[in-house]
């Protein structure tokens, strides 16, 4: 049985008429015909009476015309959700970030806007630590990833720059160099401590800059965890410049740093042969934003919390 058979048959108990019903279904009367009796010979059932001047349901005919119309529906049902998720406007999307990606408003900016237009779309979100990210876009367990590079990338995976920012020094509030006006040169932080973020391109730029090889005292992961260590006195970091609006911890102020600007990006990682539809359609989004509207171009100096 398929659904030509419950289709013919549904048909046929509306209109009682073999030639009429056959019209509505675009086909021939024998053919019709020959569908509802190969139905009947697979129900061993007579679904109708037949005369020469009159079709009628049988009993077995009224009571399998309600489990038709059923089927019917669940079929159609089926198929339409099929299409929509074959177009990507069904599905899930599993994202991991990392969590400046959430102080940019990148992240925020790119789901509140897949939503708005994929609004039966399921979207998953979670922080991972920056070292996972492409192992678990590689394994499919995340569909999208937000970092901030660099970031080591395996061949099956590309990127997309969204947003840009520029590395600041981050001191407490009590230290020397919070009385100094000028952007510190690197050689100055020679003999400094260091709380370091999951990203330490600023801290090795700065180190090669200075010419020295950077004290290391903390690794706290998270940007908000390096900066309330700064606070506390344990060392200095160097942070991207978003943390300034991004956060209010008190007891730290922020400086320029000398020399050329250390630019930081936020990048979105995805599979390069991406075949998910639902995935696609936020990987097209993505390749739709420019990097230029998440630019932050102030100054460091003179940021304090």
């Amino acid at each position: 049985m398929d659904i030509r058979h419950i289709r013919a048959f549904i048909t046929l108990s509306k209109t009682l008429h073999f030639a009429r019903a056959a019209e509505g279904l675009g086909i021939s009367a024998p053919t019709l015909t020959a569908q509802i009796q190969e139905l009947e010979r697979l129900l061993q059932a007579r679904l109708f009476e037949r005369t020469k001047r009159s079709v009628s349901l049988t009993p077995a005919g009224d009571v399998f015309l309600v489990q038709a119309h059923a089927t019917l529906e669940q079929i159609e049902k089926a198929i339409q959700i099929g299409r929509l998720a074959g177009r990507g406007q069904l599905g899930r999307v599993e994202i991991g970030y990392v969590g400046s990606a959430s102080f940019f408003g990148v992240l925020q900016d790119q789901i509140r806007r897949f939503r708005a237009r994929w609004p039966d779309v399921v979207v998953n979100t979670k922080e991972f630590p920056t070292e996972q990210l492409t192992a678990l876009l590689d394994e499919r367990r995340i569909d999208i990833a937000f970092v901030r590079t660099p970031v080591t990338l395996l061949p099956s995976i590309a990127s997309h720059a969204l947003a840009r920012d520029r590395f600041c020094l981050a001191v407490p509030v009590d230290h020397p160099l919070a009385l100094v006006v000028d952007p510190v040169p690197s050689a100055m932080l020679a003999d400094e401590r260091f709380v370091v973020p999951e990203q330490e391109l600023g801290l090795r730029e700065v180190s090669r800059r200075g010419g020295f090889s950077a004290q290391v005292v903390s690794a706290p992961g998270t940007l908000v965890a390096v900066l309330t260590q700064v606070a506390l006195g344990v060392g200095i970091a160097i942070v991207p410049s978003i943390v300034i609006q991004a956060t209010q911890l008190p007891g730290v102020i922020f400086k320029e740093i000398a020399g050329a600007v250390i630019i930081s990006e936020v990048e979105a990682l995805f599979r390069r042969h991406e075949r998910l539809p639902t995935v696609c359609n936020l990987i097209d989004q993505i390749k739709g934003t420019d990097t230029d509207e998440w630019a932050i171009t102030l100054p460091c100096n003179g940021g304090r919390m």
